[in-house]
């Protein structure tokens, strides 16, 4: 039994706050988990920089509704869903999320939830778990299930070091020099390669 953990923005979508960044011209709002390891600090600073320029949850939305997969995601993610089930584990918003899910055929998303205020102001998050990406790879294991994980950021590598197999994908120079123990792929075909070198030979051996 087997079956892939793959992180979301970066890996299959834009970063939402990039592209926000980009429609508000705010650079602060360019900062992500690549750049900034404590989730907690990030969203903090991105909370206050909302808050004072008065944007809201639907400022946001109205960025994400306009956001399209990443050139080779879906053909990516339906040669690997040929191949096995695969679960997205993302910090992500359910707020934030349906847009994004509905381009990439609805697969299964574990994320978080924002605190939103009734005027539509973001003013907090609540965790679905804390260390939420490991614990999932973890429960999923513990069930019998061996787990190929792939992700590009800090928030990622408790998944990925839980992982059977962990892939760093389109991840910066820094993490990939500092966590130079996990492969490190550019291209969908090579992340594919990647994983099917671990699941292919338990898919045969599934088969005889």
């Amino acid at each position: 039994m087997h079956l892939v953990c793959l992180d979301l923005e970066g890996v299959l979508v834009p970063e939402i706050w990039i592209a926000f960044a980009e429609a508000t011209r705010i650079n602060e709002l360019r900062l992500t988990t690549r750049d900034i390891s404590d989730y907690d600090q990030l969203m903090k600073h991105r909370i206050a920089i909302l808050r004072a320029n008065g944007l809201r949850l639907g400022d946001i939305q109205e960025v994400i509704a306009g956001l399209s997969p990443l050139d080779g995601a879906l053909a990516f993610l339906g040669s690997l869903r040929e191949m096995t089930q695969v679960i997205i584990l993302s910090d992500t918003f359910s707020e934030f999320a349906s847009p994004l899910m509905r381009t990439l055929g609805w697969p299964t998303l574990f994320c978080n939830s924002l605190v939103v205020s009734p005027d539509g102001s973001i003013e907090g998050y609540t965790l679905r778990q804390k260390e939420g990406k490991r614990r999932a790879v973890e429960a999923l294991q513990s069930i019998g299930y061996t787990v190929v994980a792939a992700g590009d950021s800090y928030n990622d590598l408790s998944m990925l070091k839980q992982a059977d197999r962990g892939v760093l994908f389109r991840a910066p120079d820094s993490i990939r020099k500092e966590f130079s123990d996990f492969p490190a792929v550019d291209e969908y075909a090579e992340l594919l390669d990647e994983i099917s070198s671990v699941l292919q030979p338990m898919i045969a051996r599934r088969n005889r």
